[in-house]
């Protein structure tokens, strides 16, 4: 797997959740994952997987979680992460 290309990829696919408000992410993600299939500009092909989850209490800070990994070797089991927090009032946390 080409960790930089994959890296990218998953950035791209957090910005594009992090534009959306916080309540459609904790209706869509929390609990639950979204998964999709990629190729990257390599030609290689990526599940993304996204979910969400309480970051310290319910109803407060959000943490969503993203992964992506080749289906292939150690990174099948162990892959490449990012996340981002939102607060309530939709604003990011620590960043």
């Amino acid at each position: 797997m080409d960790k930089d290309e994959a890296q990218d990829l998953l950035r791209a696919e957090l910005v594009r959740w992090q534009e959306r408000s916080y309540s459609e992410l904790v209706e869509r993600l929390l609990d639950q994952q979204e998964v999709r299939e990629v190729i990257g500009p390599s030609g290689a092909w990526y599940q993304l997987e996204v979910q969400a989850f309480w970051d310290a209490q319910p109803d407060g800070v959000l943490r969503v979680l993203g992964a992506i990994d080749d289906g292939r070797g150690f990174r099948a089991n162990v892959p490449l992460t990012d996340d981002f927090l939102v607060a309530p009032d939709g604003s990011s946390v620590g960043e």
